[in-house]
């Protein structure tokens, strides 16, 4: 009884949360509202038993992905239309292509070599976390790494894109060039 209540709180909860973060026009109640409906999924994992999952879930979702989030509204101006620079078109399709074949291959190859086993089995009283951190240094150490170098290529991408658009400190600067910054800027934008 109690599981199936929590249930339907957690997924009413988790539901609501996600519609305001989809509907609102507030960068930051989309923000709060997501991380709050990532917080809610971790609930569902905690029911099932899954307490390793639950804890991922509030870390690396809640934790990491909503402060990557967060650093990312802060850098860019979301009151401006932003106009993207189209590339060449081969050179994306291609990239696309190769990154495609890079996740199957790296989803694919833990089923493949199913007769990989761990040197050191778990035994029967070992818990959920144990199980599971045996398994990803075993049979699936080659993906974790993989993506653990991609996390480190989009955090070491992200400072290149954010540091690129730090030409002026506000900080520096008075008052009354705060100001002319901005009026050009509205001039800028009325013209064509």
């Amino acid at each position: 009884m109690f599981e199936a209540v929590a249930f339907y709180l957690f997924a009413f909860l988790t539901i609501s949360m996600f519609y305001i973060a989809v509907t609102t026009s507030q960068a930051l109640y989309a923000l709060s509202a997501l991380a709050a409906g990532m917080i809610f999924i971790s609930a569902f994992f905690f029911i099932l038993g899954a307490d390793f999952l639950g804890a991922v879930q509030i870390v690396v979702y809640s934790g990491a992905v909503m402060a990557l989030y967060a650093f990312g509204m802060m850098f860019f101006d979301t009151t401006r239309d932003v106009k993207e620079k189209q590339g060449n078109k081969a050179i994306v399709i291609g990239l696309s292509v190769i990154s495609a074949v890079l996740v199957v291959l790296i989803v694919s190859a833990p089923i493949i070599g199913s007769n990989i086993e761990a040197f050191y089995p778990v035994t029967e009283g070992a818990g959920n976390v144990q199980e599971v951190g045996m398994v990803l240094f075993t049979k699936y150490l080659v993906p974790f790494e993989v993506a653990a170098v991609m996390l480190l290529v989009a955090m070491i991408a992200g400072i290149v894109l954010a540091g690129k658009k730090m030409d002026l400190s506000l900080t520096l600067m008075n008052e009354q060039e705060i100001l002319e910054m901005r009026e050009e800027s509205k001039s800028k934008k009325v013209l064509p």
